[in-house]
C-alpha cells in the first residue's frame, strides 16, 4: 500500500493530484508543516529533512515532489504516457520541465517570496529578495509561456506530469496574487478541469499548512 505523506502546500498537491491521476489506491497522511508534525520521531525516521511530501511504498521512503510524481508514473503508470518512457527524447523533456518548475518557479522565487513574506519571523523580512524573486518569476514563468505557444501541453499532444508540475506553480502564483499571462491563465483554467486535480486539491487543502 502507497502512502503519501503531507498537504495544504503546492508541493505536496502535486504527489496526490499524481496518485489521482493515476487512480491508486493510496493511504493519505494529510500532516503540514510547521504544524510539529514533520518534528514528530516517527517522522524524521521517514524523513530528517523535515520536509513534505513523503511517499512509501513497502521498503521505499522517497522524498521530493518531483521525485515522487516521477516514481509513481515509471512504477503505476507505464501504460498511461503520463511520465514519459526513460531513454527517449521525451523523457528528457520531462526532466527538463520538471527541474525547470522545482529551481526557477519554486525555490529561486515563489519560496523565496513564502520564507521572507509568509514565514519572515523565521527567516527574516528581505524586501529586496521578494523583489528579485518577483522580477525572476516573471522572467522564467515568460519561458513557459513561450513554451505552449502552439499547444496546451509541455511534451507532445497530451498531458504529462511535466504540465502537472507547472500547473502546480501557477496556482501557488495565482493565490500570491502574482500576475499571470493570458496564455498561461488559459492553460492554468484548463489544466485545473481535470477531475483529477479537483479530487487532490480538495483533500491537499483540507488541512492548514501550519504557520
Amino acid at each position: 500500500m502507497v502512502t503519501i505523506w503531507g498537504g495544504a502546500t503546492a508541493r505536496t498537491l502535486r504527489a496526490h493530484w499524481m496518485a489521482h491521476e493515476l487512480e491508486l489506491d493510496y493511504t493519505p497522511e494529510l500532516i503540514g508543516s510547521r504544524t510539529g508534525a514533520t518534528q514528530t520521531a516517527e517522522f524524521k525516521a521517514l524523513n530528517p529533512k523535515e520536509k513534505i511530501p513523503v511517499l512509501v511504498d513497502g521498503d521505499l521512503v522517497l522524498s521530493e515532489s518531483a521525485a515522487i510524481v516521477t516514481y509513481l508514473g515509471d512504477t503505476y503508470g507505464r501504460d498511461t504516457g503520463l511520465v514519459p518512457a526513460p531513454f527517449t527524447p521525451e523523457r528528457a523533456l520531462y526532466n527538463q520541465w520538471s527541474s525547470f518548475v522545482q529551481m526557477e518557479l519554486d525555490a529561486h522565487t515563489l519560496y523565496v517570496i513564502r520564507k521572507h513574506r509568509d514565514l519572515a519571523n523565521l527567516y527574516g523580512e528581505a524586501p529586496a529578495a521578494i523583489e528579485t524573486a518577483l522580477t525572476g518569476f516573471t522572467k522564467q514563468a515568460h519561458a513557459a509561456d513561450l513554451a505552449l505557444a502552439t499547444s496546451d501541453y509541455l511534451i507532445g499532444a497530451d498531458f504529462t506530469a511535466a504540465d502537472l508540475m507547472l500547473v502546480s506553480v501557477l496556482t501557488w502564483a495565482k493565490a500570491y496574487g502574482l500576475d499571470l499571462t493570458q496564455r498561461l491563465t488559459a492553460y492554468k483554467e484548463l489544466h485545473t478541469q481535470r477531475p483529477a486535480f479537483k479530487a487532490a486539491a480538495t483533500l491537499n487543502f483540507s488541512i492548514s499548512a501550519g504557520a
